[in-house]
This record gives structure tokens, C-alpha cells and sequence, in this order.
């Protein structure tokens, strides 16, 4: 048989939980003069239509039994699948046991993964996992040199033409077996993660994964590169559930820059405000409004802001909305924004705005994945978050109470740097960020320079680290680090300490007069 030669359907079978475009198929059908074949809801909604229709049970002699549990796992039907029609042992068997070849079935399964996200019993769970139908579309794409597969109502406009132009080709059958294969596999994959999850195994023996491509995009990190945005389920909010009001089609940077600035803004209560370039925040701030928080975060690094991504943890209102517009900026995130606001940024055609609903949880748990040669890495999500009451003060002076406000602060947004990290902050906002070098004191030098660009920026001659907090994202192995922080002016520092050198760096911090609180808890972040 050739990839283009059509196959008539002379006979469907339809079994669906999910009763979109059902009808339409089914009309298609009958306008073809095939025969329908189905059950339950299915048989009801297509017979209510005044379309004709052979009942499952009548066409086996054998009914539905165990409350519809078994109903098509039946010689009749899955002998009618799987029978080859090429050849002649297999089209006698099927005449002596007189099962009646079907060429098309069109089956969605049980919801089982919405009936886990809305928080249903267990017992639910369990009785909206698919047996019959996961052995029927198995079955139908196993044999699709001879029966066509469907497995989604996306798919029925194609097949429906395809009837109108007299049948299937075996290409069409081809690709619509795959999608099936693809389809029971990401619903065993939700089964037996939600298995694991009920008997608390976060890394199981063999680790499952799914996702629903949503979008091919233009190219990769680089235009060489491939790739494509999946969406796996979980409805964390972020960039796979939001909005998108307006601008042009998101890219793959955009995407994982844009997650990383939601995750980091959706660790503060208070208004705030994250810009992030290349996955790094380049400005932060909290303040009384989202607007006072815009022009602290965009004072640490006005340079690197251009160009970047912009989330709140609010409802983005028309004055913060007018002064992000006066910058290029690529993507702004946030749970909301009002009207005023939306038309600002209307006149920006390219400016992407996306509106999630909700926030991200910090202390969510979660697994996250990343690929290596061979294989891939999970790691449960970082969702370590510090609080006074865990610190430790090791010095011989301690925070003033302005002092810890900023160290926590700052300790929240280094938890969002690449290592090393060091952040120097000030009244809520960043004043310097060193992200991703290879030695601690690097960053914290990189950090201050930046500072001093953006002081002279604002007509002043000393870096904004003056007066500053420092946080570190793990311990100094040595006291240089520390040197170079005291050196730009902060007053106090925090980091997780566990460094054999401890005492040695706290003794520096004491010789330099300024405090220090152990976390007892770093954040890499590579």
C-alpha cells in the first residue's frame, strides 16, 4: 500500500469521555455510509443527534459488565482492530469468528489528570483510570496500516476531510498512530506520578515525564538551535498558564528569563518589582508602591534593564505601567493589570504582557529537571526560606533592626543569582549584583563596579554599596570576600557559613566593625 492510496472507512468505533466535535464526526461518517459502533454517553449523545447507531454489547452479543469497567475488551472489537486485512490467515479467522473489521476509532480516555487536579478522593482517582480505552488506542495505532486512530477532538476537522476526499492515508494513519502512542504514554506518566506522590516518593525507581507541546518557536538559545514550549500540568503559575494580552511571540530566552524573574518577585509580600537580564536580576526592590518600587529596582543597574524582563508581585497599575515604557523592555509578568495600565503599553507592539492570575508559591515543593549526556538530573524545587527567628548573629555586633530588614532581603534575592552570588542591598532594593563567577571575591568586585556606574549615573562620585547589606549565596572560603564587601562600604553581612575558615572570616568582620548572621542554609543556583 502506498503512503497516499486512501482507505475507505467502512466502519468506526466511538467511545469518548470528552464529547467535543463528537457529532460532526459522526455525521462525517454516516454521509460516508459507514457504520458506527458505540457505547454509553457516546451511543446516547450520537443517537440523540438522530445519527444511527450499533450499541457495543449488541454488535459482541456479550454486555457491559463490573459498572462498565469491561465493555470493549472483547475478541469482537479488539480482533476487529487488530486483524490485517493483508493477510489471508488473519481475514479467514476473522470470518470464522465473525468479527467485522472496524478502520477507524476514535477514543479520549477517562479524565484522570483533571480529576487529580481538582483534589478528588483517591477512590476517584482510581476509577478514572482507563483500561479500555488506552487498550484500544494501543491497539488501533499497532495496526494502522489498516485502522486510523484518534485520540483528541483537535484531530476530527483532518479526519473529516479526509473522509469527504474518500479515506485515510497510510502518512495520516502513520502520524496519527504516533500522537496515540504519545497520548497513553503521558497518561501512564500522570498515573504513576500520582502513584508515587501517594506514598510519598519524590524520585521513583523509574521517573516519568510528560509535557503538551504549546508552541514551536522561532530557534533556541541561538537561531541555530531547535526548540519548543511544552506545559506539563501542574498549573503553577507562571509563564505555561498565563495570558498573553499583547506583543509578538515569546522566545525561548524570553520564556526562561521571564520564569526567572516571576519565581524571584514572588518571594516578597510587599509591592515589588524584579528586573532580570540573561536569568539574573539586575535590579530588585519592596516598596509602598509599585511605582517608588520601579525606580529603586531600575537605580542598581539602569544599563542592564534595557532590554529586559519586568515582574510584579501586584496588579501592574497605569503610573508603573508609563515609566517601564519609557525603557525597551521585552517581557513585563504579573498577576494582574488594570485597564489604564494595558492601554499605556498598547502603543508597544512588541512589548509582550503577560498576566498569570496568581503567584508562584515559594515554599512549594516540586521536582525540576535538567538534562546531562545520558540521562537527566531532579532535584526537589529550592524552596528554602529564611526567617529571623533562624538566624544566627556571630559577631560581636549585631543587626540593627534596619540592618536585618535589608539582610533578609537581600538573602531572598541572591537565592535568584546565579553562583557565586553576591547581592549589596539598601532601604529594600538592590544596590549591586555580582552573578555566576568562578571566585566569590569576583562577584562582590563586579558587584561594586556596577554600583559605581550606576552612582555616577545619578551624578554621585561613591558606589550606592555604601552603607549597604551584603548577602552571600554560600560561605566564604576565605576572608577575602569578606574584605572586598567591607571594602565597598556594607555595614552587615549574611551568609550560610560552614566554611572550615568560619572563625577566621568572623574575626574579620569583627576587625571591621560590621555585622554578621549565619543562615545555616546556602543557595546555589548553576
Amino acid at each position: 500500500m502506498s503512503q497516499t492510496s486512501l482507505l475507505p472507512v467502512k466502519r468506526a468505533l466511538l467511545s469518548v469521555s470528552d464529547k467535543t466535535g463528537l457529532i460532526e464526526l459522526g455525521r462525517a461518517l454516516v454521509a460516508q455510509g459507514a457504520e458506527i459502533l458505540s457505547t454509553g454517553g457516546s451511543a446516547k449523545a450520537l443517537r440523540d443527534a438522530g445519527l444511527p447507531v450499533v450499541e457495543v454489547s449488541d454488535h459482541t452479543g456479550f454486555p457491559e459488565i463490573l459498572d462498565g469497567r469491561v465493555k470493549t475488551l472483547v475478541p469482537q472489537i479488539h480482533g476487529g482492530i487488530l486483524g490485517r486485512r493483508d493477510l489471508p490467515a488473519h481475514v479467514a479467522q476473522m470470518a470464522e469468528y465473525k468479527i467485522a473489521p472496524i478502520d477507524l476509532v476514535a477514543v479520549n480516555l477517562y479524565p484522570f489528570e483533571a480529576t487529580v487536579a481538582s483534589g478528588a478522593s483517591g477512590d476517584d482517582c482510581i476509577e478514572n483510570i482507563d483500561i479500555g480505552g488506552p487498550a484500544l488506542i494501543r491497539a488501533a495505532a499497532k495496526n494502522h496500516g489498516h485502522v486510523a486512530v484518534l485520540t483528541s477532538p483537535d484531530q476530527y476537522a483532518a479526519i473529516i476531510a479526509a473522509l469527504q476526499a474518500g479515506g485515510t492515508t497510510l502518512e495520516a494513519r502513520r502520524a496519527l498512530a504516533g500522537a496515540a502512542y504519545a497520548r497513553t504514554s503521558a497518561y501512564d506518566s500522570a498515573i504513576a506520578t500520582w502513584f508515587a506522590r501517594e506514598r510519598n516518593e519524590t524520585f521513583p525507581e523509574r521517573f516519568t515525564l510528560s509535557g503538551m507541546r504549546q508552541e514551536v518557536l522561532r530557534y533556541g538559545e541561538n537561531p541555530h538551535q531547535q526548540a519548543a514550549f511544552y506545559t506539563d500540568g501542574t498549573n503553577r503559575p507562571g509563564v505555561a498558564t498565563a495570558r498573553q494580552v499583547q506583543g509578538k511571540s515569546l522566545s525561548y530566552n524570553n520564556l526562561n528569563d521571564t520564569d526567572a524573574a516571576f519565581e524571584a518577585v514572588a518571594e516578597f509580600r510587599e509591592p515589588a518589582v524584579v528586573i532580570v537580564k540573561h536569568a539574573n536580576p539586575c535590579g530588585v526592590a519592596t516598596a509602598d508602591s509599585f511605582s517608588a518600587a520601579w525606580d529603586s529596582a531600575l537605580r542598581c543597574d539602569p544599563v542592564s534593564a534595557f532590554g529586559g524582563i519586568v515582574a510584579l508581585n501586584g496588579t501592574l497599575d497605569e503610573e508603573t505601567a508609563k515609566k517601564i515604557a519609557t525603557i525597551f523592555t521585552e517581557v513585563i509578568v504579573a498577576p494582574d493589570a488594570t485597564e489604564a495600565a494595558q492601554a499605556v503599553l498598547a502603543s508597544k507592539k512588541n512589548l509582550r504582557l503577560l498576566l498569570t492570575g496568581a503567584l508562584p508559591t515559594p515554599t512549594e515543593g516540586g521536582v525540576i529537571v535538567r538534562s546531562v549526556a545520558g540521562g537527566f538530573l531532579a532535584q526537589t524545587r529550592d524552596n528554602g526560606r529564611i526567617e529571623e527567628s533562624a538566624l544566627k548573629v556571630v559577631t560581636k555586633r549585631a543587626p540593627t533592626a534596619e540592618e536585618m530588614r535589608d539582610l533578609i532581603f537581600a538573602f531572598r534575592v541572591a537565592k535568584h543569582v546565579k553562583s557565586n552570588a553576591i547581592v549589596y542591598a539598601k532601604d529594600g532594593a538592590t544596590v549591586g549584583v555580582g552573578a555566576g563567577q568562578m571566585s566569590r571575591v569576583d562577584s562582590a568586585r563586579i558587584a561594586v563596579s556596577k554600583s559605581l556606574e550606576a552612582a555616577k549615573a545619578l551624578g554621585q562620585s561613591e558606589p550606592l554599596t555604601r552603607g549597604s547589606v551584603a548577602a552571600s549565596d554560600a560561605f566564604f572560603p576565605f576572608a577575602d570576600g569578606l574584605e572586598t564587601i567591607v571594602a565597598a562600604g556594607a555595614t552587615a553581612v549574611i551568609q550560610p557559613g560552614g566554611s572550615i575558615r568560619d572563625d577566621e572570616v568572623i574575626a574579620a568582620a569583627d576587625k571591621a566593625g560590621i555585622a554578621m548572621v549565619l543562615t545555616g542554609m546556602r543557595h546555589f543556583r548553576h
